[in-house]
Formats: C-alpha cells, sequence, structure tokens
C-alpha cells in the first residue's frame, strides 16, 4: 500500500504492522512541496498499525493520513488561499444594515456638497450618471433623472441624493453606489464615527491562516476602499496586515462564476481548487464552485436561511477551517 503524508516527520512517526511483527515505514518519495506543506509516500506492504506522537487517530484513512493542526484535518493538497465574504461571513448583517447604510443614507447630501468639486466625486457622479440613465431605460423604480451641470449644482446634488437613497433601500450591488459609499464611509471612519465589527473568531483565524502560509482575500459588493476601512478600523484594531488583498464589483458580479474564475487568475493559483471561498449566499457558492473554487457556507445569526437540501458543507464559525 501507498499512504500519503503531509510532513516528514509525521511520515517518521508512523509505525506499521505485519502478521510477523513491527516495522518502521520508511520515506521514499517526495511528492510536493508548496506553502510550507510538503508531502511524501509512504509505500509498504504492511498495514496501517497507528500513529505516533501528537496526531490524532481521528484523522486516520485508509489511504490518507491527515496531520490535525488546531483541530481541522489537512488535505494532502494544499490549500493556497481562501477568499472570504463580508456581509454574514466575516461581519454581521446588522453592522452594515444598521450602521453602514443609514449613515451614507443620512450623509450623503453632506459629503456632496463638501466635496462636489473634487475629483474623487466628480468621478462618483460620473458613474452614478451613466448607472441612472441604464436604470431610466430598463424602468427602474426610484430612478430619477440628474440634469446637466448647467443646471446648478444644488439641482445636480438633489436628484443625485434621490437616486442614492433608492438604491441604498433597494440594496443594490451596484458600484456606482459601492464606490460612493465607500467615500462616505471614510468620513466616518476618519471621525471614529464608525468603527468596523467582526465577528469574535475572525481575527484568531486570519493570524492562523496568515502563519501557515494561505492568502486571504475579500470579496465583497462594497468597493475596495470600503473593504480597506472595515478591516483596517476593526474594533479588534487593524487587520489588514493579515490580507493579501481585496477585489470588488469591478472584477465583475459576485452571483456569475467568471468573476470567481477572474479571481484564481488574479491570485495565481495553478488550480481554482486551490482556492476557498466563504460566503452566506448561496447563489454566489454556486456561482464559485461552478468555476471550480472549494465552497463553504457560513452560517451567522441574522443570515437568510438556505434552500433545503443545498449540498454545501457549513461552517458556523473560522475555528473550524
Amino acid at each position: 500500500m501507498a499512504v500519503v503524508v503531509p510532513c516528514a516527520s509525521l511520515a517518521k512517526c508512523l509505525r506499521l504492522v505485519s502478521p510477523s511483527g513491527f516495522g518502521n515505514a520508511s520515506v521514499v518519495s517526495t511528492l510536493y512541496a508548496s506553502n510550507k506543506l510538503t508531502a511524501y509516500a509512504i509505500h509498504s506492504p504492511l498495514s496501517f498499525k497507528r500513529l505516533r506522537a501528537n496526531f490524532s487517530p481521528a484523522a486516520i484513512h485508509p489511504t490518507k493520513v491527515y496531520a490535525v493542526q488546531n483541530g481541522s484535518s489537512i488535505p494532502p493538497t494544499s490549500r493556497k488561499c481562501i477568499v472570504l465574504d463580508i456581509e454574514g461571513t466575516t461581519t454581521p448583517i446588522s453592522f452594515v444594515f444598521e450602521v453602514l447604510f443609514p449613515y451614507a443614507r443620512d450623509n450623503v447630501r453632506k459629503h456632496l456638497i463638501a466635496t462636489y468639486d473634487s475629483d474623487k466625486t466628480k468621478d462618483d457622479i460620473k458613474l452614478l450618471r451613466a448607472q441612472v440613465e441604464d436604470d431610466l431605460k430598463q424602468g427602474v423604480s426610484g430612478a430619477v433623472p440628474i440634469p446637466p451641470e448647467e443646471a446648478g449644482e444644488d439641482s445636480v446634488i438633489d436628484a443625485l441624493v434621490a437616486n442614492v437613497e433608492a438604491m441604498i433601500k433597494a440594496d443594490r450591488k451596484i458600484t456606482s453606489l459601492k464606490q460612493l459609499q465607500g467615500h462616505i464611509w471614510r468620513t466616518g471612519f476618519e471621525s471614529k464615527e464608525i468603527q468596523g465589527v467582526v465577528f469574535d473568531d475572525v481575527p484568531e483565524a486570519l493570524k492562523r491562516w496568515h502563519a501557515s502560509g494561505i492568502k486571504v482575500y475579500i470579496y465583497s459588493s462594497g468597493s475596495r476602499e470600503a473593504q480597506r476601512l472595515i478591516f483596517g478600523n476593526t474594533t479588534y484594531g487593524d487587520l489588514r496586515p493579515y490580507l493579501c488583498g481585496f477585489f470588488d464589483t469591478m472584477i465583475g458580479n459576485k452571483r456569475e462564476s467568471k468573476s470567481y474564475y477572474e479571481i484564481t487568475e488574479s491570485v495565481g493559483v495553478d488550480e481554482p481548487s486551490e482556492v476557498l471561498f466563504i460566503t452566506d449566499v448561496y447563489p454566489e457558492a454556486v456561482a464559485a464552485k461552478s468555476a471550480g473554487l472549494d465552497v463553504l457556507i457560513s452560517l451567522r445569526p441574522g443570515n437568510a436561511p438556505l434552500p433545503e437540501g443545498h449540498g454545501f458543507p457549513t461552517i458556523t464559525s473560522f475555528a473550524e477551517v
């Protein structure tokens, strides 16, 4: 038989037994090495007897032996990246709907007036104009025409506020809204009116994954700026050192498989299955799975119920990963 183990120390501790007695297994080949995880093959006609040292017998598989670290089994194929959703995965939904969205809605007019002539706001307005024009053609509820610049700043801002409020109320996942929200939230984070919230198990998991060489990314419908603000200003401090990057809807809609394909291309893995995506949203899980990613669904307080028989493995804490 050939037994695959993920580290030399475990291979050396492996004891095999035959009818004639005990025998020590020997490591005869190295299968692969990446991200601090090397797999070795042990070839022997003997049958598996036991593991010695600090490894759990519960990890034993007839043909594969998994090392146990922090209570989770590590498969012989190395996981290189983890991509995390925010809302309902790293962060309570209540924080988004009861803190972030109301802050943006209540401060949109103030923000536009204060920054109207800045390059960032001009770009925000350009994106909003394009989105509203498309919404009007599509007959989207709440969309109102934005007058030309010649109509005056007040008239333009009035129309922008009306459209933004309608977009926020409908919880639309569109780049034009998310970019503006990120700029509004920056003011709140910088003034300490807002502080990012994550679940208690998130900081320790991020540190653990980072220490093990796994690259962690965020993929959210919120803008990359908003993502950096949330993780850079949490109640646990700045968590950005444990993150390798941020993806938003500029890379694609979260419910389309091509978005996840683009992410796997961006993070530089050999196979999509080397990326684990964790989300609370079933259609996102389906899209990621169809792109070849490994997927877990996050069960957190306040999350929407999942379809019966959805078929995805679930977790309630990052400590399980």
